[in-house]
């Protein structure tokens, strides 16, 4: 199944969703941050996000319990791609670079990281 890029507010439904590992729409709102989306807006997301293949349902008579299809993890994959090819031409060096150059990885991290490398080098 080919996976769809998210919209912010789809994004952060799914967040949500991921969160919850299920939930009815009103539960979703419960989470979410101030000011609350209204219950359609969200209901109309999480109906879109289920067109998308993203979440399914179970049906409770007129109420539906919402779960998701994708995972966390299988977004993250398609997202850091997406990231990857499309601004840093697959190179795991430049994305690093770019990082740094932000100063978005402070020296903790980079330590973190070096000793990951050194890991991968062992094995």
């Amino acid at each position: 199944m080919e996976i769809k890029e998210l919209t912010r507010a789809e994004e952060q439904i799914m967040q949500v969703l991921w969160q919850l590992k299920k939930g009815f729409v009103k539960e979703v709102i419960d989470v979410l941050p101030e000011p609350k989306p209204a219950y359609n807006t969200v209901s109309t997301i999480i109906r879109i996000l289920e067109a998308k293949g993203f979440v399914g349902h179970t049906a409770f008579g007129k109420s539906h319990e919402y779960h998701p299809v994708i995972s966390k993890e299988q977004y993250q994959n398609f997202a850091t791609d997406k990231l990857m090819n499309g601004y840093f031409d697959n190179s795991v060096k430049r994305m690093f670079s770019y990082f740094v150059k932000k100063e978005k990885i402070d020296l903790k991290e980079a330590d973190e990281i070096m000793k990951l490398i050194e890991k991968l080098k062992d094995k």
